[in-house]
């Protein structure tokens, strides 16, 4: 992978929101839930695909804090306008993990 600056990074705005609600996405070529996050009074409320059904159910998932990138261009899934990118990682399964703070912070903290 190229190698960026501290320049670039800066530029990926990563935030913690907390994810407010939670619906199937049954229309997602892959199994998905549709999540809307709240990113704080600067942000808002934010709409995102994430394909994390293996892992997470929809209740344990309202009120969780999730870090996701809130500066690049909204996505059409299907029927659904994804306009954050939900960030996760892949367990030896496949399966995506969450990133999130290890401690509740306040929503909208940016990542740094």
């Amino acid at each position: 992978m190229a190698e960026i600056s501290f320049d670039d990074f800066q530029k990926v705005d990563i935030r913690v929101g907390r994810i407010v609600r939670v619906e199937p996405f049954p229309e997602a070529r892959k199994p998905a839930w549709k999540l809307w996050i709240d990113f704080g009074p600067e942000i808002g409320e934010r709409k995102s695909s994430a394909q994390i059904t293996a892992l997470y159910s929809a209740n344990e998932l309202v009120g969780r804090q999730v870090l996701a990138v809130v500066n690049f261009p909204p996505r059409q899934i299907g029927p659904f306008r994804s306009e954050v990118l939900t960030l996760g990682l892949a367990d030896a399964d496949g399966a995506v993990v969450l990133v999130g703070p290890e401690r509740d912070v306040p929503v909208g903290a940016r990542l740094h």
